[in-house]
């Protein structure tokens, strides 16, 4: 069993008060990320496409962009000869989407039995994720629709169990800030501003708001000065704010998101997602019980409880003995919440619940401010679900999809 931390109180920075004046969300297509789907080759890329998307977006309805995941091997097919990646967008156009953001997070097999800690690798500190990032900044320049800005979410710098070496951020700001002067080159050579979103997780380099405050005005700004290129690396590096992930941190999710803004870290994308809940565990074992379920050896499920004087505890990964039998101060906490993306639109789960409330407390903050990030739904644990997922994966990514158009237009009235 993962050894289990006291930390203290969230700390998000304290925010200004969210002003009164409202925005807009983004006028491009709501879209969900395709990591959900294998997608090791381009083949299976595009059947994917087909088997799922394109019905998507037939029983939505209304416009749909293909949030695509694109892994490393797949980017090389897309550069292998100078018109496949031309053919690929015309075949997206060919299917009715449009495609303005990448998910360039899992380097390799995100499907394989066990990816657990190895999503996080290569970490920001290794030219390989340099380099896969900016091909495929490259591929999605190509993809845009004429005049449009792109994002693609990425690791949030690395994982500390696999490397926590003291050069290590200097290695991250450097690559960087690498990659912030190559986006700012493909701006000049093809007219489309590309962003990255640094995706903070539980218990990574990035995992609150405040490391992500503090590794950015500490390390990575202050850098870019003394290297001449603050105003490219504030252009083309930000940050996916991912609603689950700081959920599960027990923060504030709209002060996060003001404190951010307050201080100029742009967030580039919103993963639009929600973590499981569960309250009272020492009262409920049903719900720990159901918990227990959700124990799968695929990805990794941080789990953090909420103590009655406002301290966090940390499970690193969730394991069915964890569940049924936690150590005494778990089991005293009376809120417990852990990283497994589960569908949007649901409010509860049997005997447990989600933290749906904290994604309208999300959207509600981004509509204040002066900028619109890439929206995208992303629940990619659906076959790993107790049960095994839905009967039909289409309905399930539609009902989600629907949900979510539903919160948005009721946020904008």
């Amino acid at each position: 069993m993962a050894a289990c931390l006291r930390s203290p109180r969230p700390d998000t920075p304290t925010a200004p008060a969210i002003p009164n004046q409202r925005m807009s969300f983004s006028a491009l297509p709501l879209s969900y990320c395709t990591n959900v789907h294998p997608g090791r080759t381009l083949k299976e890329i595009e059947q994917g496409l087909d088997q799922y998307t394109v019905p998507v977006a037939r029983q939505l309805g209304s416009q749909l962009a293909a949030g695509l995941w694109l892994a490393a091997p797949v980017i090389r097919e897309l550069q292998a000869s100078t018109d496949a990646c031309r053919r690929f967008a015309d075949a997206l156009r060919g299917r009715g989407l449009t495609c303005h953001t990448l998910n360039a997070f899992p380097f390799g097999d995100f499907h394989s039995p066990r990816v657990k800690e190895n999503v996080y690798v290569p970490s920001w500190a290794e030219r390989a994720r340099l380099d896969y990032t900016l091909g495929a900044a490259r591929v999605l320049s190509q993809l845009l629709p004429a005049g449009e800005e792109g994002s693609i979410s990425t690791v949030p710098l690395g994982y500390p169990g696999l490397d926590s070496s003291p050069e290590i951020l200097a290695r991250y700001v450097d690559n960087l800030i690498v990659a912030a002067e190559a986006l700012h080159r493909i701006r000049e050579d093809t007219g489309h501003t590309i962003r990255i979103g640094l995706e903070p997780e539980p218990c990574c380099w990035l995992d609150t708001t405040a490391s992500a405050i503090e590794f950015f005005t500490d390390r990575l700004w202050p850098a870019a000065r003394e290297r001449a290129c603050f105003d490219k690396v504030q252009t083309h590096i930000g940050l996916c704010f991912d609603v689950c992930h700081q959920a599960v941190a027990f923060e504030d999710v709209g002060h996060s998101i003001a404190a951010l803004d307050q201080v100029g870290i742009r967030i580039n994308k919103i993963h639009i997602t929600c973590a499981i809940e569960l309250r009272d565990p020492a009262t409920n074992r049903a719900a720990r019980a159901a918990l227990a379920e959700y124990a799968e050896p695929r990805y990794l499920h941080q789990t953090k409880a909420r103590t009655s004087d406002g301290h966090v505890l940390t499970q690193f990964d969730l394991d069915p003995s964890f569940a049924l039998e936690p150590p005494s101060e778990f089991l005293g906490a009376p809120i417990w919440r852990t990283h497994f993306h589960v569908p949007v639109d649901a409010e509860r789960l049997g005997p447990l619940g989600t933290t749906r409330a904290e994604l309208r407390s999300a959207l509600a903050a981004v509509r204040h401010l002066s900028y619109a990030p890439h929206l995208e739904v992303e629940t990619y644990t659906w076959d790993v679900m107790p049960g095994g997922g839905p009967r039909d994966l289409v309905d399930g990514l539609t009902r989600e999809l629907v949900a979510t158009q539903r919160l948005l237009a009721d946020l904008s009235k």
